[in-house]
């Protein structure tokens, strides 16, 4: 019987990170080939009660996102780099996080409506200017992804991110967890966090909406203490829709997020699948070690 858990991660430089119920494992390359491994041990607020919560389990969900993850691609650059002597402090970590926050919400919240509010004589409805600032903000978000997938860099970790996404795949149908089997695998999954974050965006414009047009401080605040309520409803929406892929009125709805997918994934080598399938393989030796070692009935 197939495990109800959904098994996830990220691509981190030359790796990917693995998540699971208890640990999460990040498989790195070494520039000599050599597979490296990091088992982290999963806090009790990643599998509590408000992990499992609606609506508060989307907070949880970002905040462990941000935190894993951070902590992956750190781990990540010191391996790649052959730098595990000089690893990042927790404190530098914390701030690297934090510079990323307030980046991503300068300029995908407040960037936009300080734009938009350029033309606000010009506009009369207060629809109409929620609807403007949520579509710059949608080609903000376009142009940036656009842009960064231009770096060679970036391209190699969008690769490990389509492997990650096709071992998922894999293991959820059964597939074995080899190469070959796993390659014929969509490099797009419904829970990716690309697909999540299409759906913020989409989601706070009708958030925003409601709260009409306001002072200027009035709406700077709304967008940045507004963020977790969007981010839980983002949450919820992206899983529902997971959960009922199948369904074709679903799956139109998902689909431009798959599409989006395009830019943030590339088709991954063999010898990319095999991290990710060595990241995945570590979870369930942890959790599940029959799993390990053989495929999943479906």
């Amino acid at each position: 019987m197939v495990d109800r858990f959904h098994y996830g991660g990220q691509a981190v430089i030359e790796g990917v990170m693995m998540r699971g119920q208890k640990v999460a494992a990040t498989v790195v390359r070494r520039p000599n080939g050599e597979l490296v491994t990091n088992i982290k041990p999963l806090s009790s607020i990643y599998s509590g009660w408000m992990r499992r919560t609606p609506f508060i389990r989307g907070v949880i969900a970002l905040l462990e996102a941000l935190v894993l993850g951070v902590g992956s691609l750190v781990y990540s650059a010191n391996v790649a780099l052959e730098e595990e002597e000089e690893k990042l402090s927790s404190g530098s970590v914390w701030l690297i996080l934090t510079v990323a926050l307030a980046f991503g919400v300068g300029l995908f919240f407040l960037a936009p409506l300080f734009l938009t509010k350029l033309i606000d004589p010009y506009i009369s409805s207060s629809l109409v200017f929620h609807l403007i600032e949520g579509f710059v903000r949608l080609v903000m978000f376009l142009g940036y992804l656009k842009l960064i997938s231009l770096l060679p860099d970036i391209k190699r970790t969008f690769a490990y991110h389509g492997a990650e996404h096709k071992t998922i795949h894999a293991y959820e149908d059964g597939a074995p967890l080899e190469p070959e089997a796993i390659s014929r695998y969509s490099t797009a999954h419904a829970r990716c966090g690309t697909a999540f974050l299409l759906a913020v965006l989409v989601i706070a414009i009708l958030v925003f909406a409601l709260i009409g047009r306001q002072e200027v401080w009035i709406m700077i605040l709304s967008r940045v203490l507004l963020l977790p309520v969007i981010a839980s409803l983002g949450y919820e929406v992206t899983q529902f829709g997971a959960r009922h892929i199948q369904n074709g009125f679903i799956r139109a709805i998902m689909t431009p997020g798959l599409w989006l997918q395009r830019l943030t994934t590339r088709q991954p080598d063999e010898g990319q699948i095999e991290v990710a399938v060595a990241a995945l393989k570590e979870v369930l030796a942890n959790e599940h070690p029959v799993e390990a070692t053989q495929p999943v009935s479906s």
